[in-house]
């Protein structure tokens, strides 16, 4: 692999002039996100925010991203590449993608990547693209999220192919996609907005090579990439060699198999790391296996975040990072596995592991496990006040974990979720739900000297039949603290039907009636430290 070092060309570069490109490519990447909000129709993109921009060059290389979804960009890069190798992008040409075994991660997932040529027809400069989760991509449950077997059940499946074609949409192509999803307008304003938004992406950097001059902008392109890989490779450095490991573990995988190990071996050497995940648990039945680019987004991130510096996150930051996971097992899964929770809750524990190791490496530097899962909720069903079908999707938050001088925050997405939470109003109006409660759990996070952050309470009562899935973790597991720290407490899903509460299991999809409540209780943080006397209990 090519280092960013060697693939930057001239040495000679001004910290100045740095500075204004990695405000310019990334102020690009975040107008594309505005767009792709602004102009889409679920609430799913539109308020939660659940998708990611970025800008890549021409090897298909990251430059720059916006500030959105970690699982979604340090994996989109393999979707890019995906694009590169299967299909020929000319000028306003534009390719979609989903295939978690060609450049995808789960199926809900599209990504759209669309080639820049500034200087002529031959190569392109750029590329831009954008991932976004759709509420709904068909299978066998509303919302796409279900506790399937195999792929096959999970939904439509998209391998790079030209959903736009010299600035036209194939009619062809969307017919087709629209005719496997449950609410196809909705879908089809969705990718229209993806659309929209690498349009917003290319006319920038056309602007911004008019202004500079395309030699100019190429060269601090690449000056970027490879001040990114010389500062991680600065943060590595601060770090004492050695082998360190950790071990953590997902609960189950839905199907009757579990607890599911994630095994790390962290060595670091110089200012290089390998990161190894043998002796994972293997590839699973149920629908908690990460495909390898989930596997290094969780990595990226991890390692983005210990940095001490203020750098962009591009393709330079991967190459001091050598990154192991066995094919065939559970973070590097292969067809025709079920995989639509892997990026979702898979990338939360493999962080939880890298980040358990680090705190072995880095004392006193790490904070304690936050809640480790984003608690997806999906509902469908027939909306009566419309006669159509309807699929909701959100991801609920959990308690932070405590850092090494300071409590972790209450009620927040964490680690490789970074989205929003939809606002009742906003709920209530787009289906037929009510909100019967929505609080922060006190005293869900664990005891220390610095207190875990506290999860969430969230009840939604569904006024019509329906399907409720949940995908959730850390319901027997709870987030470890750190240095005499306590665990965070674990999560609970209760169902309430005809006045009779049940718990039902951290993965589970079931039929409900009218007047059906579905409580998400979500865990809160590890404590950090030990303990003061006295520590307040769960209000529960």
């Amino acid at each position: 692999m090519t280092s960013a070092f060697e693939a930057s060309g001239n040495t000679l570069w001004d910290p100045v002039t740095l500075e204004v490109f990695r405000n310019l490519f990334y102020s690009v990447a975040e107008e594309m996100g505005v767009t792709l909000c602004r102009t889409s129709f679920s609430p799913n993109i539109k308020e939660r925010r659940d998708y990611s921009c970025a800008i890549f060059d021409g090897d298909g290389h990251m430059v720059a991203q916006g500030e959105h979804m970690p699982v979604h960009l340090g994996s989109m890069p393999l979707s890019v590449e995906a694009a590169i190798e299967h299909t020929t992008m000319r000028p306003g040409d534009m390719v979609a993608v989903n295939d978690p075994f060609c450049g995808g991660t789960h199926l809900p997932d599209i990504t759209v990547v669309e080639a820049v040529y500034l200087e002529s027809d031959v190569e392109p400069t750029f590329y831009v693209a954008n991932r976004a989760h759709h509420s709904d991509v068909g299978g066998m449950t509303p919302g796409s999220m279900p506790l399937s077997r195999s792929i096959y059940q999970e939904g439509i499946r998209i391998p790079p192919v030209r959903i736009i074609k010299e600035g036209q949409v194939d009619s062809d192509l969307m017919a087709l996609i629209l005719a496997n999803v449950r609410t196809p307008t909705e879908r089809e304003g969705d990718l229209t907005a993806q659309v929209a938004s690498n349009r917003t992406g290319t006319r920038r950097l056309h602007a911004i090579a008019g202004k500079y001059g395309v030699d100019v902008v190429v060269d601090y392109m690449h000056h970027l990439q490879a001040y990114a890989e010389r500062m991680t490779r600065e943060a590595i450095r601060l770090i004492p060699d050695g082998v360190f490991k950790f071990e953590d573990c997902l609960d189950d995988d839905g199907q009757g198999n579990g607890p599911l190990p994630v095994v790390v071996t962290l060595t670091i050497d110089g200012d290089e790391a390998r990161i190894d995940f043998t002796g994972s648990a293997p590839q699973v039945d149920g629908s908690v296996n990460a495909i390898y680019a989930i596997t290094l987004s969780a990595v990226m991130y991890c390692f983005r975040v210990i940095v001490p510096f203020a750098i962009p996150s591009n393709y330079g930051t991967l190459q001091p990072l050598e990154i192991i996971a066995p094919e065939g097992c559970l973070l590097n899964a292969l067809p025709p596995a079920a995989v639509a929770g892997g990026n979702v809750e898979t990338s939360q524990r493999i962080v939880d592991a890298v980040l358990g190791a680090l705190s072995q490496a880095i004392p006193g530097g790490i904070p304690a496990a936050s809640s480790g899962t984003m608690n997806n909720l999906t509902l469908g069903g027939t909306d009566p006040r419309t006669g159509e079908a309807f699929a909701y999707y959100e991801t609920i938050a959990g308690g932070m974990g405590a850092r090494p001088q300071a409590d972790g925050l209450d009620a927040t997405h964490t680690h490789m979720t970074n989205s929003l939470n939809t606002p009742i109003e906003a709920l209530e109006h787009a289906y037929p739900f009510l909100v019967r409660r929505y609080e922060i759990r006190r005293g869900s996070g664990g005891a220390g000297k610095f207190r875990g952050g506290d999860g969430i309470r969230r009840e939604v009562e569904l006024l019509c039949p329906g399907q409720v899935t949940i995908l959730s973790d850390r319901r027997l597991t709870p987030p470890y603290g750190l240095e005499g720290g306590s665990p965070g407490k674990t999560g609970r899903n209760v169902l309430t039907e005809g006045g009779v509460e049940r718990e039902i299991p951290s993965k589970a999809s079931v039929w409900v009636q009218p007047h059906t409540t579905i409580s998400v209780r979500t865990p809160g943080g590890g404590g950090y430290g030990t303990a003061p006397p006295d520590e307040p209990g769960d209000s529960e």
